[in-house]
Order: C-alpha cells, then structure tokens, then sequence
C-alpha cells in the first residue's frame, strides 16, 4: 500500500510518497486491489537461462575464456525482500558478478591441464560454490554447466606444436621398428636359404644320378605342358626328344 501527502507553501510544491511493500505474495490468478494506493509487481518465478562470459586466468597463468550457462529462478517467499533491496532486474545486478567472482576463484585452483582433463570436476565446484553464494540474494540455481572453455592463442599454437612433435616422434618410432622387422626378415630368409643349400648338396652327394634324372624329368614335363598350350605347336616329338637326349 502506499499513501501520498502534498504541502503548499510560497508557490511550491513538495510531493512525499511513503510506499510500503507487504510482506504477502500471492500466486496466479484474480485478486483485489485498492486503486491508487496499491499496484502489483510481478515476477516470473520460472527458471531461465542466461550465459555468463568470463575471462579469467588458470594457475599456471594461462587466460582461459569461460562461458557459463545458469538455470536460475527466485526463491518465492523472498520476493519482497528481492524487490526492495534488488530490484526487478536482480538478475543484471546479480547473477554477472557473483558467476565472475565464483569461476575466478575456482579456475585459479587448477592449471590449464587439468581445466581440460578435470572438467567434470571443476564444473562441480562452480556449482557448489555458485549455489551457495546465490542463495544468500534468495536465488535458486537449478543447473550451472560449462558451455565454452578454450585458451590464448599462444597456449593453443603451442600444444598444437607439441602434438605435432609427438605425433612426428611416432613416426620415426615405427620406421625404426618397420627397417628392424625387415632386418630379422632378412636374416631369417637367408638363413633358410644356406640351409636349404646345405640340404640340397647332401642330397645330390647320397642319392647321385637320381636326383638329377629327377629334375630332368620335372623340366621336361613343364616344358611339354607349355608347348601344348600354344596355337603354334601341332606335333610333339616322342621318344628321344627334347631335354631326354641331354647328357649330365
């Protein structure tokens, strides 16, 4: 309710409003008022997102850009207290230094490696601490999620080169073991191959002609299925012929 009192004096006018806010909040639907003395104020008690940007630096002193996204809604019974100490906008007065003062805190704690491989961690105490330093505005946080994290070009060029490095540092690691198979590989082969040798030249030893009629033979066999594969070919010699008449 609120009452007005107006003074004349020496052709000036002094206007005095006394406003007093009740302490009762009353939900949707009709209600009565009192015409010139009493006006609502109306709230929206609905969560809603807003995105918070903020700069800040890390514990090894890398800036790193933050981008934070809340769900927040105003305590109802507070609404009162909100609206003389506050305002209507308590989110513009509020919630952008509170998020800034939180994330610095909390980001200060943790190097820029660990903002990357802990994030599910830090997104934890933002929240805890951001709940709690919301509640004494009479502010409820129902979600607080890290949307946007990245860092300063320089930090970023330079894991950029340290990838590189590793990745060019594999490389070389695989040839070196690719050239070191193909050396055992080598190795191995000719080794078969002298035992292979060795085994042949005990053989021609111990079974004498033999084995040399047998190749004989083998050869002459290839060379008769060659020849009667072509078009040119209309008569194969039998008997004596071909590899038969070669002497050892």
């Amino acid at each position: 309710a609120s009452k007005c009192l107006q003074t004349h004096s020496s052709n000036r006018y002094n206007l005095f409003v006394l406003i007093n806010v009740i302490d009762i909040v009353v939900g949707e639907g009709t209600h009565f008022l009192i015409p010139w003395v009493q006006k609502p104020v109306i709230f929206d008690c609905r969560s809603r997102p807003r995105n918070v940007p903020v700069i800040t630096g890390s514990k090894d002193l890398q800036n790193v850009n933050i981008t934070l996204r809340i769900l927040f809604r105003p305590v109802t019974s507070q609404l009162p207290r909100i609206f003389t100490s506050i305002g209507e906008d308590y989110d513009e007065r509020v919630l952008p230094s509170i998020t800034t003062e939180v994330l610095k805190a909390v980001v200060a704690r943790f190097d820029a490696g660990e903002l990357i491989t802990q994030r599910e961690l830090v997104s934890r105490q933002v929240s805890e601490d951001l709940t709690e330093r919301a509640t004494t505005f009479g502010l409820i946080l129902d979600d607080v999620s890290l949307t946007h994290l990245t860092f300063g070009k320089e930090f970023t060029e330079a894991v950029e080169m340290k990838q590189v490095a590793q990745q060019e540092a594999e490389r070389a690691r695989f040839v070196v073991e690719k050239a070191e198979q193909q050396k055992q590989a080598t190795i191995i082969s000719a080794e078969g191959d002298s035992q292979a040798a060795l085994l042949i030249a005990n053989s021609l030893m111990d079974a004498g002609d033999g084995l040399v009629e047998l190749r004989k033979l083998e050869a002459a066999e290839d060379i008769a299925f060659q020849l009667s594969r072509s078009r040119n070919v209309t008569y194969l010699p039998s008997g004596q012929g071909t590899l038969f008449q070669l002497q050892p």
